[in-house]
């Protein structure tokens, strides 16, 4: 038996992985959950949800190995010699 779409929402805002409402909403529209924007429109739910997110969200680490180092450009003659 799968969660409930609210119950999933509550549940993927506890993550951390979603820094607001609007991405976590794409995801559980991926995920196949259905009437999403109706079930997640109430605005209690909406706001505590919202809340959820700002709480928890981690920004994921970058890569250490996909990391570009950035060089600096090297300097320019002076064109007023």
């Amino acid at each position: 038996m799968s969660m409930p779409t609210v119950e999933r929402a509550y549940a993927l805002a506890r993550s951390g992985k979603f820094s607001n409402i609007d991405t976590l909403k794409d995801r559980l529209k991926a995920d196949g959950c259905r009437a999403v924007d109706a079930l997640l429109a109430n605005r209690s739910i909406r706001g505590h949800i919202q809340a959820i997110c700002a709480a928890t969200f981690k920004p994921p680490m970058p890569d250490p190995e996909t990391i570009e180092t950035i060089q600096p450009e090297p300097a320019q003659p002076d064109e007023q010699s």
